[in-house]
Formats: C-alpha cells, structure tokens, sequence
C-alpha cells in the first residue's frame, strides 16, 4: 500500500476492531460522569506509530452511527490512514466501558456482540496489502471476534507472508472472547508466517507448540519455525526479544503508574518504530519500554503516547519543569 498523498510505501498496515470508549470516573453502579473517547488494541497501535513519524494505515468496519465517525474523525486526526475503513450498517460500532474499581485495577465492559466489526472479512482488508507495507501488525483480538474476522486474519496473514512484507502478531489473549485452548488452535497455524512475535510470557503457549513447555523451549520453537524475533513483555520487570542469534533483556522505565490499559500497544508501537528505524534489538526494546511507560504514566490508551520529539522525556529530572 502507498500513502495517498506522499505516494511513498506504508510502514505498518494494522486492522481489527476500534470500539467507542466510556470511562466512569465512579463505580458504574452508582452513575455519574464518563468521558468519551476510542480504543482498540491495533488502532493504539496504529495511533502510537504515526505520532513517532511513521505511514501508517487502519483497515475496520464501523457502525453506521454517530460513534462510527468519531472513531473515524479520531483516527484522521492522528495522522491514521482510514482509506480502506469502511461504514458497515450491518451492526453498531462497538463500545467499550472503563471502570477504575480499586486503585490501579481497571474493569472492562465489552458490549461487541454483533457488532460491525463481527463482519469483517478477507474481501475488507486484502487491498490495504497492495502493494506490500513494510510491515503487517494483527493481533490475537481479532480472530476471537467470529469466523469472518479469523479468515480475514489467515488470509491477510498468509498474503503479506507471500509478497516478503514482515508479519508481526501481538497475542493480547482476552480470555472475555475466547478460550485458551481456541485461541491456541486458531493462533499456531499462523507461527510459521510471522516475522515478530510479541507475547506476556503466560501467552506464548498459545503460539508456540504444544510440545514446548517451557519459556525457553517456547522460544526456541517459534525461532526454529521461523520467527526472526520473539518479544516477551514482562510489565513492571521490563521485556525480552529473542533472535536466533541473540537475546536481549531491558528493564521496565519507572514511572508513576497512572492507567495501565494500552500499555500492551504502545510496547508494540515503539518496537516496531525501532524495527522500522533500524535500530538493533536493544534499541527497539528501549524505545519499546519507553513508550510503555507513557502509556502506564497518562490516563488513556492512547491520548498520552509520545511523540518522535517527546521520547526523550522521561529522562528529564523527576519534577522538571521543561521552559
């Protein structure tokens, strides 16, 4: 795919579902105020990787309704190219509610039922793959959502495999959609096309094997099927990538933890900025935490994601005041 007024190659190609967003600032019970936003793992992805300076594309279904155009005015507004979305009155856009229950724990509501974006299908997402991104970014979310978006996921990912685009897959189990035993059988079959593989290390298993029953041997079966980089993030201990060559391991940035949902996506936005930059394993994973850490220190999935200036940020002095 070619961005639309550049004419240059996309660097990442990214699709799933974006839902609208609600987020009590009290116990749901109870009512009072929410504010209105959007989230969805590829499209903080997609948001976090064009705020660091990169082309990027978001291929979805939305409801033809009032919360369909904003998570579409949202995402121009990033910079996110929305060509290839697609209003769909087959279903309403998905929503999703937040609720901070007990200090930073965060309870999720998914009303995604029937949603527009339980309709997608191959037909939706195989053009933003002409020509060939630089990299194609799915996730373990959209394949749970019902036969049409894991055909579209196969199909994708069988599609970018064959033209040489790198493949890059984040797990993000939900265990609210699907199963640990279906999202492995789903999930497997895609290992020998993926270039990166990016998992908590109680996720790997339903990528890797099942023979292999360990961390270490989970890796070693993912790189010896073809994965060029195994990532495994560790939350507040920090992250891991493996190579056939090398592995490397970071410690988490420390920062005052503020809103962990997102904190997944923009890991991945910053090591796939990293990857498309060219900078080494150490490098990706460092900018992969740095990124995590804006994500853990602002409210939000993705409204405090950094920009490619901002980066430098949080190794500025605690209390700083930048003038």
């Amino acid at each position: 795919m070619t961005d639309a007024v550049t004419g240059a190659a996309t660097d990442v190609v990214v699709f799933g579902e974006t839902m609208a967003a609600l987020r009590a600032h009290d116990p749901i019970r109870l009512g009072g105020t929410m504010g209105l936003s959007v989230a969805g793992a590829e499209s903080n992805v997609a948001i976090g990787l064009a705020r660091l300076g990169h082309r990027v594309s978001w291929t979805g279904l939305v409801g033809d309704d009032e919360t369909g155009q904003l998570v579409l005015r949202t995402l121009r507004a990033e910079g996110v190219d929305v060509t290839n979305a697609r209003v769909d009155g087959r279903g309403p856009t998905g929503l999703i509610l937040f609720e901070r229950r007990v200090g930073d724990l965060t309870r999720v509501i998914y009303h995604r039922a029937g949603s527009a974006a339980s309709f997608l299908e191959p037909s939706d997402v195989l053009p933003a793959l002409t020509p060939p991104p630089r990299t194609l970014h799915v996730t373990g979310i959209t394949p749970a959502l019902g036969p049409g978006p894991a055909a579209a996921v196969r199909a994708a990912v069988g599609a970018a495999a064959e033209a040489g685009a790198p493949v890059c897959l984040d797990v993000n189990h939900r265990a609210r959609l699907w199963d640990r035993g279906t999202a492995a059988e789903v999930l497997r079959p895609l290992a020998a096309s993926l270039s990166v593989v990016v998992a908590s290390d109680d996720e790997l298993e339903l990528v890797a094997p099942a023979s292999a029953t360990t961390e270490r041997d989970r890796v070693t079966a993912l790189l010896d099927l073809g994965v060029g980089e195994v990532v495994v993030k560790r939350g507040a201990d920090g992250a891991s990538a493996h190579t056939a060559e090398q592995s490397v391991d970071v410690p988490a940035r420390r920062v005052r933890v503020t809103d962990l949902v997102g904190a997944g996506d923009a890991f991945v936005a910053g090591y796939l900025s990293g990857r498309l930059d060219g900078l080494d394993l150490a490098g990706r994973l460092d900018r992969a935490v740095t990124t995590g850490a804006f994500a853990v220190a602002s409210p939000g999935d993705w409204e405090g994601l950094p920009t490619r200036a901002e980066l430098a940020l949080l190794d500025t002095l605690p209390g700083s005041t930048l003038r």
